[in-house]
């Protein structure tokens, strides 16, 4: 089991350093001048003095060679320090922190949401294959799967904030803000981990143990807790390490429609007003931590799943 946690921090290394070169070149790659990008922000559309340039680049060290500014800024964005940002000023690990409290907030309730409903819809499907149940479940879920954010999201206002006036429409202050975005992220996640969990409860169920302990006098819902759930819900594990990976940083649409201050709209902005150091924290941050959730998820499941450390080699 060491080594196999080893191997997963090794990966991650890798990939943290692999994605910390990518983001430090993203101005380059921009196709712009990073230090005229910056002045432009601050003259408003007035010409630009070669001098501030000059004096500009140099007090930033983009003077410097390529590989020592990377070193600088690399040590730099070690101890959280990304500098401020080109519009407002302000230190970027503070908009960082506040964004990324909103949208793990935000994240971890829609998918717990979805992983909670999930577990008995995809159960109840495996238990009678091809019966109604399964049919009306399945049914339900690749709805879900067909409807996208930016259409769900306008029609949870109108109908529980403009004509029932149960929830709020936008904003971020009190639990009851959190429904109407949690809920439009949930759905569609909701209807992958069900139909995963169909999928492996339907192979779960078929397994010789399962037979053992029924015959051993076990009935049916405690077959299902004490043995088909733990292995059915492995894929499920790995499917919500990926979903919450992907929504801390890629719920924009949700997050814009509902004015959430969250990491999906300060990254928009950004993009928008070409602040790159908010856009270089904001794609290091989000990478960070989708490689962190997924080797977490990985020593996690080998815990569970010894066969997977076998495989590894591991054991």
């Amino acid at each position: 089991m060491v080594r196999f946690a080893l191997r997963r921090l090794l990966v991650l290394v890798v990939a943290l350093f692999t994605v910390s070169v990518v983001t430090f070149l993203v101005p380059y790659a921009s196709g712009g001048d990073p230090v005229r990008t910056i002045l432009r922000s601050r003259v408003a559309g007035q010409a630009l003095d070669p001098s501030a340039v000059e004096a500009l680049r140099h007090d930033l060290g983009l003077d410097q060679p390529l590989i020592l500014q990377y070193l600088d800024w690399l040590g730099r964005a070690l101890h959280g320090d990304f500098g401020l940002s080109f519009t407002s000023r302000t230190p970027v690990d503070q908009l960082l922190g506040s964004a990324l409290g909103v949208s793990f907030t935000l994240t971890a309730i829609a998918l717990g949401a979805a992983f909670v409903a999930a577990l008995p819809l995809g159960t109840l499907a495996a238990l009678r294959p091809g019966k109604r149940a399964d049919t009306a479940v399945t049914f339900l879920t690749q709805s879900f799967v067909a409807v996208p954010e930016y259409w769900l999201a306008p029609i949870l206002v109108l109908v529980f904030s403009q004509h029932l006036g149960w929830l709020p429409s936008a904003g971020w202050r009190t639990p009851q803000y959190l429904v109407l975005p949690a809920l439009t992220l949930a759905l569609r996640p909701l209807a992958y981990f069900t139909q995963v969990t169909r999928a492996a409860m339907v192979d779960v169920l078929k397994a010789p143990y399962i037979t053992a302990a029924r015959a051993r006098g076990l009935s049916q819902p405690q077959t299902l807790l004490r043995h088909a759930l733990r292995n059915g819900l492995l894929p499920v594990m790995t499917l919500f390490s990926l979903w919450f990976a992907g929504l801390l940083g890629g719920s924009v649409v949700v997050e814009v429609i509902f004015a959430v201050p969250g990491m999906g709209q300060l990254v928009y902005r950004a993009v928008v007003n070409h602040d790159i150091p908010i856009i270089q924290a904001g794609i290091l941050s989000i990478v960070a931590l989708a490689v962190l959730v997924t080797t977490v998820t990985d020593v996690l499941y080998a815990l569970i799943n010894p066969a997977v450390r076998l495989h590894d080699g591991s054991v």
